[in-house]
């Protein structure tokens, strides 16, 4: 833990007092050096933290569509001005939005990261439509689960693969209409069972040779997708669309996230809560794996 100056607020930025934060795999790999995204060991110390919620304290003379005072949420990676694991991040205004009806201070701090993520690969990337068969690979981790929910929103059928048996009644609880153990179950068997003429669509969140085998179930003209970031990446297949993609934060991205998350009975599971002082314990947290739900911290930010 160390004190340091309140960030400054640029014309075209936004400070935030944080309440809560979101924890991510890639925070805990950025530490140890391992994320090649995360920066050089040189970059060292550094502030980390992609996305969160809390108040805004201050706002710089050209942002309009927020106010000192207003609940929002925000994504930043790599935030010139340091992370979210702070009780003060500035920010981009055009990264931070208004919170979403429904959603409390603990569920907006710890998704917009993964929200974007999952609503940019059924939306843009892969196009999701009414009554098709999609497949939602790695649909028990943390992006996957909200990904699952804003297929279903698109009114798509999907077939979860998850982790374990906690996983994929993880899985059936947010809606999949079928969900089986991607590393155990026969994802071919299942897939021909849940749709015989081909499953439409495939987004992944997790590699290997368990995404191999949902790409074999593809029908002709099948269409694939996964963030940057998913490791082995697949191999390019004659007659399929494979596309990578990366999520962006922006005044539109959230709003039309704002629409989706209001128009759905979205849910989003924390799987725990720790102060700020614990953040070392939820790296552990993150690096051990098989999380049902979001690790967040909980920041207590001092008066402004």
């Amino acid at each position: 833990m160390r004190d340091l100056p309140t960030p400054k607020v640029g014309a075209q930025e936004v400070l935030i007092a944080i309440e809560i934060a979101g924890v991510g795999i890639w925070d805990a790999k950025t530490r140890s050096g391992k994320w090649a995204e995360g920066g050089d060991d040189d970059e060292f110390p550094r502030i980390l933290g992609v996305d969160g919620a809390g108040t805004v304290a201050a706002a710089g003379r050209r942002v309009r569509h927020v106010r000192p005072g207003d609940r929002v949420y925000a994504y930043s990676y790599d935030n010139p001005k340091g992370g979210f694991h702070a009780e003060y991040v500035a920010v981009a205004a055009s990264k931070v939005a208004r919170i979403p009806r429904g959603l409390d201070l603990q569920m907006a701090g710890a998704i917009p990261t993964i929200a974007l993520t999952a609503l940019q690969g059924v939306d843009d990337t892969l196009g999701i439509k009414d009554g098709e068969n999609v497949i939602i690979h790695g649909a028990s981790g943390n992006v996957g689960m909200l990904a699952l929910q804003f297929a279903k929103l698109r009114g798509a059928r999907v077939l979860a693969t998850a982790s374990g048996r906690d996983g994929i009644a993880f899985a059936r609880r947010l809606g999949a209409d079928e969900a089986i153990d991607g590393k155990r179950d026969d994802i071919a068997a299942a897939a021909r069972a849940f749709a015989p003429d081909g499953i439409d669509a495939v987004l992944a969140f997790t590699g290997g040779k368990e995404l191999t085998r949902c790409l074999d179930t593809l029908r002709k003209r099948g269409r694939a997708a996964y963030p940057n970031g998913i490791e082995p990446e697949p191999r390019k297949r004659k007659g399929i669309s494979i596309k990578s993609y990366d999520a962006v934060p922006g005044l539109r991205e959230f709003e039309r996230l704002r629409k989706a998350i209001e128009e759905s009975d979205f849910e989003v599971p924390i799987a725990a809560a720790f102060d700020l002082e614990g953040a070392a314990e939820a790296h552990r947290r993150v690096e051990k794996g098989h999380v049902l739900g979001k690790i967040v911290l909980r920041i207590s930010a001092s008066s402004f």
